[in-house]
């Protein structure tokens, strides 16, 4: 399975071993991780949570819009949901490619168009209080922790 969302922590040569193939003259990863201070707040932990079926099915979207943009292109991304602390890895991920330019721009598109159109949002907790984000723009709040069925559709 190469687009997935979990509740494990990612190992990442796995993601990284699901693009790996002889045409390839390059695999670039991208590894989002929870960071520490976020606009001058001190984040203690993040959930995130996500409409899991459809987020998997965006996931494949992405992987064949590279595809199709990047010829050769082999794709994989696996996104954590649950609570994780400072550090943790959220999302990997990994995209080969006969040559390497490819590769880089492949990646970053992946890493854009996830939080354009997949369905995962965060709470975030700091030392202060706690809030839920919306979309992953932040372009969108879910006050009540999860989007209204419209945001889903879009």
């Amino acid at each position: 399975m190469n687009f997935q969302i979990t509740k494990e922590p990612i190992n990442v040569q796995s993601i990284i071993d699901k693009v790996i193939q002889r045409e390839a003259g390059a695999i670039t990863t991208f590894i989002g991780t929870v960071r520490e201070l976020t606009h001058g707040k001190k984040t203690l932990y993040l959930i995130y949570e996500a409409y899991e079926s459809m987020a998997v099915k965006k996931l494949e979207q992405i992987g064949k819009e590279i595809q199709e943009k990047w010829p050769g292109a082999k794709v994989a991304i696996t996104h954590r949901v649950g609570k994780l602390d400072i550090t943790d890895v959220a999302v990997v991920i990994a995209v080969s490619t006969p040559h390497r330019a490819d590769a880089y721009e492949a990646n970053r598109y992946a890493i854009e168009r996830i939080k354009e159109i997949v369905p995962i949002w965060k709470k975030e907790h700091w030392e202060t209080g706690e809030q839920w984000i919306g979309n992953q723009l932040e372009t969108v709040e879910y006050p009540d922790g999860k989007p209204k069925e419209s945001d889903l559709n879009d």
